[in-house]
């Protein structure tokens, strides 16, 4: 709120600096004639001109901008609108003289006000031998006459032209912004929704581990839960953040990995090797996930030695993580359930690092690898 009124005060400010400015013309810039036996009548004449010019034209910018421009010309209602301007440019051109002429003709009404002869400073004008000026020219002619200031033309589309523009600039900025605005919680929506697909996924597969160690009464349970406990308590807390420490999410897979290696005999051997510093770096939240995952349900055997290789590769402003695995063909495994996993980090990538990912997936019908580069700040 703050921030909206001080914005809002500022223009106020801006407004009022510039229209000052602008009424200050007549007074900067006064014309005198020289043949002319009554100089102060007509530089007070050319000053009343050029004050009700301008009074009219911040009338016409604030009817403009506020009322016109919003009812018709955004509205498409172009010939209304342009009937209008016209209208007010007309009216431009007679207005102005018409209040400035009804103001000096009071004013020398006053002043040449005295009972029909002329007077001196309190003496009659024909004691002092002083020739009275001459009649002053019909109403309309003479130094009634309106001429305009030179480019008072040009200052009228001037302030039409700023008008206009300023405004149609202004609804453009603020058609833009909310488009943004939609397109951001759009974009947050679909991340979220995104993100509770993986959560439900992970842990159908990890509580199935933990349930086999039960049934068997394994020595590992306790520590698998734990494990667990802490993978939940990162999914629901760092997890939920647009971004988190790069180390944060390397312990996740690496505990991801235990509890995977929990359930698994002595054929598999699973490498996970980290190369780089992970300190001091940020990235989006379960990005490596749904392929360590996929590794470990489709490169994973009970009858024969497999092994899973993941890496990853830390710069200073690229990450690259690498799996690769043997694919062990399963009937039982429904391979539709992991491709949702795929699918999801693809579009998640998709969102979160447009044009500042490459993801490469390499499947020959034997082995199975993933190559994900990213280009973090």
């Amino acid at each position: 709120m703050t921030v909206v009124a001080n914005k809002k005060v500022l223009t106020i400010v801006i407004h009022l600096a510039v229209w000052t400015c602008f009424l200050l013309i007549p007074f900067i810039f006064q014309q005198h004639s020289r043949d002319s036996p009554s100089p102060s009548a007509i530089s007070n004449h050319f000053r009343a001109v050029l004050i009700s010019s301008s009074l009219y034209l911040i009338a016409f910018y604030y009817i403009n901008t506020q009322i016109l421009i919003p009812k018709m010309l955004l509205t498409r209602k172009w010939g209304v609108y342009g009937l209008y301007i016209v209208a007010f440019f007309v009216l431009f051109l007679y207005f102005p003289e018409w209040i400035s002429s009804l103001v000096t003709d009071s004013s020398n009404e006053i002043a040449n006000k005295t009972g029909g002869m002329q007077y001196f400073h309190g003496v009659p004008q024909d004691s002092l031998h002083i020739t009275p000026p001459p009649p002053p020219p019909p109403h309309g002619t003479g130094r009634h006459h309106f001429h305009f200031f030179p480019g008072s033309y040009l200052i009228f589309i001037l302030v039409f032209t700023i008008g206009t523009c300023v405004s149609v600039i202004q609804e453009w900025l603020k058609t833009d912004t909310y488009k943004k605005e939609i397109e951001r919680e759009k974009l947050n929506t679909e991340l979220q929704f995104l993100k509770s697909q993986v959560n439900p996924h992970f842990f159908f597969n990890t509580l199935n581990n933990i349930y086999s160690l039960a049934v068997t009464g394994s020595e590992m349970t306790a520590p698998a839960i734990l494990k667990l406990s802490s993978i939940m308590r990162y999914i629901i807390s760092d997890a939920q953040k647009n971004a988190v420490p790069l180390d944060n999410e390397v312990t996740f897979v690496q505990h991801f990995i235990d509890l995977q290696l929990v359930r698994l005999t002595d054929k598999v051997a699973v490498d996970f090797t980290v190369d780089g510093i992970v300190e001091n770096k940020m990235i989006e939240p379960l990005l490596f996930i749904p392929f360590v995952e996929n590794a470990f349900k489709y490169g994973v055997s009970t009858k024969e030695n497999t092994s899973i290789v993941f890496h990853l590769n830390i710069g200073d402003k690229k990450i690259i993580f690498s799996s690769s695995n043997k694919i062990i063909h399963n009937e039982n495994v429904l391979r539709d359930t992991t491709g949702i996993g795929i699918n999801n980090v693809k579009r998640r990538l998709e969102l979160l690092y447009p044009d500042k990912h490459e993801l490469q997936i390499f499947n020959t019908g034997e082995n199975f690898s993933v190559k994900l580069e990213i280009t973090i700040k």
